[in-house]
């Protein structure tokens, strides 16, 4: 099921635990691990799921970070995205704590991801509308099964795409 719950004051600390765990498990190979997603932007209602970008220099070859990653209990899903953005989960099995995308430092998807959350944080009238567009998916696509969280995300894309339109406009921040 699809839970949009509202903003609670504990991700960003549940984020920073996380981050730490990363770390000590990748050591030096991430440029930088950013929390993203709707989690990481106050005041924003969001599925309870942690969601981290991971941005290093290199994509492939993927083992050099999902080995460590699998130590701490993630799980690669093997997708045609890879060669773009490798993603993990934990735990296994639905529902998910935390989701790691894997970005090349620099990359466009790194930046994409970085301004769509930044914009989000600055212009409430875009977070507000947001919030509710993703309820009224979550209630559409219920999210029983894999198929139907994947329809909730493509539902939400005409969104994102509109909003990334203005914040790609100004520099990312580090």
């Amino acid at each position: 099921m699809l839970e949009i719950v509202p903003y609670d004051p504990r991700w960003p600390r549940e984020f920073e635990t996380e981050r730490q765990r990363i770390d000590a498990a990748l050591g030096s190979l991430p440029h930088r691990v950013e929390h993203h997603g709707s989690t990481a932007v106050p005041n924003l209602a969001a599925k309870p799921i942690i969601d981290i970008q991971i941005s290093v220099a290199r994509l492939h070859p993927i083992d050099i970070y999902a080995q460590p990653l699998a130590s701490l209990g993630y799980v690669h899903v093997p997708h045609e995205d890879d060669a773009r953005c490798p993603f993990f989960h934990r735990p296994r099995d639905w529902p998910h704590t935390h989701h790691v995308h894997v970005v090349e430092a620099g990359g466009p998807e790194e930046r994409r991801t970085l301004a769509f959350r930044d914009y989000l944080r600055a212009h409430s009238a875009a977070a507000r509308e947001y919030d509710g567009l993703k309820r009224r998916l979550a209630a559409r696509h219920g999210g029983r099964d894999a198929e139907s969280r994947e329809a909730y995300a493509a539902a939400k894309s005409a969104f994102v795409e509109r909003v990334l339109t203005f914040a790609l406009r100004s520099p990312l921040r580090s």
